[in-house]
C-alpha cells in the first residue's frame, strides 16, 4: 500500500512501509492495536518531498484498531510499522530588509524564504500575493494597499523591532492578517544607545570630534554640562524608557517618568516618580522620548510644549521621528528654550541632505542605529523568525499585535480551552433557527480562580471566530474575529463567576447563551428563553456538559446529533442500529435526563456525516421528539 509524493498542491495522504531493518525491536502498528487495553496514539505526518512541511500530528483512535480488522484490505500489509504521511506546500516567506542569518536560517527550516530588498511599493504590491508572510523592518511601508493585493494570501506580517507604525494595522486585522513585533531583543541596545547620545551631547562629542578633524583645537568653545544630580523625563515608560531610567539613575541623574499606562510599582521598583506630562516638561532638565508614534503622538513635542519646557533643556530622541514637529524644534534651538537636541530617528528617513536641524550646530544626529549591535541585530533576527513561525504554524504568539496580546505561559494553560471554546461557538451557531440574525451573546467562565486573575481574551476571540465563522463569507481569524464582530453589530458581553472546584485549573467551565433568537432545537433553549450550552476541558480533550437544562457527556470531536427523547429502554440500540444500517460509524453515545422515565436528550458522536434518509429514519423513532445535527 505505497504511494509516492505528488508534486500537486493539493493534499494527499501517502503510507509507506518501513523496512523492518530499520527497527525491528519495535512492535507493529497492528499489534499495538490489538494491545487489550489500547490508548490513543498519533502518528506523525512528514513528507519525502523537500518542498513540503511537517503539519502538526494527526491522532487515531481506538476506532482504527476496527478499521483495520474489518477492512478487505489484507491484514499483512499492515505487520510492519506504518509512516503515515502528508504532504503540505511549505509556505513563501519574503523578507524585504536586511535580517540577520540566524534568523534566516529558521525561516528556511521551515519554508521557501525570498529576500528581495528595497522593493518599491508597486513592487511590492505585485510580489505580496505569492507570499504567506512578511518580514518588514522600519522601511518598508506595508499599506492597506499591501494587503488588497495580498488578496488574503498574507496570513503573517513580521516586523523586525519594536515599533509598528510602518504597517496599517487596521487593513491587517480587516483582512485577518496577523502582524507580530520582536520587542524584547534590541531593548538593551536601545537604551544604550540613548544613554550614549546622552553623554555624547553633554559633553558636546560629535561636534568636538568634528572640530579636531578639521584641524581646530577649540576646548573653551565645547564646555559640557555633567549628569550628576540633573533631574532625566523619561516620556513613555515602557522596555526600552524602563531600561534607559535604571541605566540614568546608575549615573547620578534623578528620573521623572510620564506614561500614562504604567503602573506605578514598576516605576518605584527602578526608584522612579510617575508625573504628569505638564510637570515632567517644567521640571527636566533632560528629556528622552521613548513613546510610540499613532495619531495621539504625533507632534506632540511642538511649539506650544517646546514653550513649556524649561529653558536649557536638552532632548534625546531614539523611539520616532514623528513625533517632533522638526520644524517647531529647530524654532526652539535657535531661540534657546532647547539648549542641544541628539536625534537618531527623523520624521522622514534619510532625512534631507539641507535639513536645518541635521545641520544645526547644536544638534547630534545618527543614522537610526538604535537596535544596531551585532547582538541586538542577531536576536531581533531569531525573535522575530520564531515568532512569524510559530504564526505560520497557528500557534497564538505572546508579541502578536493586533490579536489579543496574552503571555505565553497563559497561552500554554489555556491551549485546550482555547479548543472549546471556538467548538461552542460553532455548536452554538448551529443551534439557531435560519431566519434568526444573532445579535447578543454571553459568555460565562466558572472558575476557582480568582476573576481577576483570569484572563479571557484569547477564549472571547474564539468563540466570536466560532459563532461567526459558519455564517460569514469571509475567512475568519483570531486576528479579525472581533472586529467583523462589531461590523455585524454582534454584542458580547462576558461574567466570571467563582466555581467551588480546584484552582490547579485555569477554568471549570464555559457557558454560550444566545438571546433573542429562536432555536432549532428546542430543548437547547434554558428556563429564561435562552440558547444556552455549556463545556468543559476532560482530560485534556472538550467535552460538551449542558444543553439547555439537560446534563450530557459529549466529546466534541467528529459530528455530533443530538436527540430530545423519552427516557425509555432500547432508545441507544434503536438509533444505533439506524445509523449502521446507512453506514455511519457511531464513536460514542450518551443520555443525559432530568428524571428516570422522563425526557432525555442522547448525543450521539459520528465520524461521518449522516445522509438525509438516515436523520429521517431517526426522526420517526416514536419517542425520539426532535433531533439535529452538528458539524464540530
Amino acid at each position: 500500500m505505497a504511494a509516492s509524493s505528488s508534486s500537486s498542491s493539493s493534499i494527499k495522504p501517502i503510507f509507506t512501509t518501513r523496512s523492518k531493518s530499520s527497527n525491528s525491536s519495535k512492535s507493529s502498528l497492528l499489534s499495538f492495536l490489538h494491545n487489550t487495553n489500547p490508548k490513543p496514539i498519533s502518528l506523525k505526518f512528514s513528507s519525502h518531498n523537500s518542498n513540503y512541511t511537517t503539519p502538526p500530528s494527526f491522532t487515531i483512535r481506538n476506532s482504527l484498531q476496527t478499521a483495520l480488522e474489518t477492512s478487505e484490505l489484507p491484514v499483512s500489509k499492515f505487520q510492519d510499522d506504518l509512516n503515515l504521511q502528508a504532504v503540505t506546500p511549505k509556505p513563501t516567506i519574503l523578507v524585504s530588509e536586511k535580517l540577520g542569518e540566524a534568523g534566516l536560517a529558521i525561516l528556511r527550516s521551515f519554508g521557501n524564504v525570498e529576500c528581495l530588498y528595497d522593493l518599491s511599493p508597486e513592487a511590492l504590491c505585485e510580489k505580496i500575493s505569492q507570499c504567506d508572510a512578511l518580514i518588514v523592518r522600519s522601511g518598508t511601508k506595508v499599506t492597506r494597499s499591501v494587503f488588497e493585493a495580498a488578496n488574503g494570501k498574507l496570513k503573517v506580517v513580521g516586523r523586525a523591532g519594536v515599533g509598528i507604525d510602518n504597517v496599517d494595522l487596521q487593513a491587517a486585522t480587516e483582512f485577518g492578517c496577523l502582524v507580530v513585533n520582536a520587542p524584547i531583543a534590541n531593548t538593551v541596545a536601545a537604551a544604550e544607545h540613548g544613554i550614549a547620545l546622552l553623554a555624547s551631547m553633554a559633553r558636546n562629542v560629535s561636534q568636538a570630534d568634528a572640530s579636531i578633524k578639521a584641524g581646530k583645537w577649540l576646548r573653551s568653545k565645547y564646555v559640557g554640562v555633567s549628569l550628576v544630580g540633573k533631574t532625566l523625563a523619561v516620556m513613555g515608560f515602557g522596555k526600552v524608557g524602563s531600561e534607559v531610567a535604571r541605566r540614568a539613575k546608575g549615573l547620578g541623574m534623578n528620573v521623572i517618568a510620564h506614561d500614562p499606562y504604567a503602573p506605578a510599582d514598576k516605576a518605584r521598583a527602578v526608584g522612579v516618580e510617575l508625573v504628569s506630562f505638564d510637570q515632567a516638561l517644567a521640571t527636566a532638565d533632560f528629556i528622552s522620548l521613548h513613546m510610540p508614534l499613532n495619531p495621539t503622538t504625533s507632534k506632540i513635542f511642538n511649539d506650544e510644549t517646546f514653550a513649556k519646557m524649561k529653558k536649557g533643556v536638552r532632548i534625546v530622541n531614539v523611539a520616532r521621528g514623528g513625533v517632533i514637529d522638526e520644524e517647531a524644534l529647530v524654532r526652539a534651538l535657535d531661540s534657546g528654550v532647547v539648549a542641544q537636541a541628539a536625534l537618531d530617528v527623523f520624521t522622514e528617513e534619510p532625512p534631507a541632505k539641507d535639513s536645518k536641524l541635521v545641520q544645526h550646530e547644536n544638534v547630534t544626529v545618527t543614522p537610526h542605529l538604535g537596535a544596531s549591535t551585532k547582538e541586538a541585530q542577531e536576536g531581533v533576527a531569531i525573535e522575530i523568525a520564531e515568532a512569524v513561525v510559530g504564526a505560520l504554524r497557528g500557534e497564538l504568539s505572546a508579541t502578536a499585535i493586533n490579536a489579543p496580546m496574552v503571555p505565553s505561559e497563559v497561552l500554554s494553560e489555556l491551549a485546550p480551552y482555547v479548543v472549546l471554546a471556538k467548538k461552542l461557538g460553532r455548536l452554538a451557531v448551529q443551534l439557531v433557527s435560519g431566519g434568526s440574525g444573532i445579535k447578543s451573546v454571553k459568555l460565562i467562565y466558572r472558575s476557582a480562580r480568582d476573576p481577576d486573575d483570569l484572563d479571557t481574551r484569547i477564549l472571547r476571540a474564539m468563540i466570536t471566530k466560532g459563532i461567526i465563522e459558519p455564517i460569514s463569507a469571509s475567512f475568519i481569524n483570531l486576528v479579525n474575529a472581533d472586529f467583523t464582530a462589531k461590523q455585524k453589530g454582534l454584542r458580547i458581553s462576558e461574567e466570571r463567576v467563582v466555581a467551588d472546584s480546584s484552582p490547579e485549573f485555569p477554568i471549570d467551565s464555559i457557558q454560550v447563551q444566545l438571546s433573542n433568537v429562536d432555536s432549532k432545537f428546542a430543548a437547547a433553549v434554558s428556563e429564561n428563553g435562552e440558547i444556552s450550552i455549556e463545556g468543559k476541558v476532560k482530560f485534556g480533550i472538550p467535552h460538551l456538559t449542558r444543553v439547555g437544562s439537560f446534563g450530557v457527556d459529549a466529546s466534541l470531536e467528529g459530528n455530533l446529533i443530538l436527540c430530545r427523547q423519552v427516557d425509555q429502554p432500547g432508545m441507544i440500540g434503536k438509533v444505533g442500529n439506524i445509523l449502521g444500517e446507512h453506514n455511519v460509524n457511531v464513536n460514542f453515545m450518551s443520555v443525559g435526563r432530568t428524571f428516570r422515565r422522563n425526557h432525555g436528550i442522547m448525543a450521539i458522536g459520528v465520524d461521518e456525516e449522516p445522509n438525509q434518509d438516515s436523520l429521517k429514519e431517526i426522526g420517526k423513532v416514536p419517542a425520539i421528539e426532535e433531533f439535529v445535527f452538528l458539524k464540530l
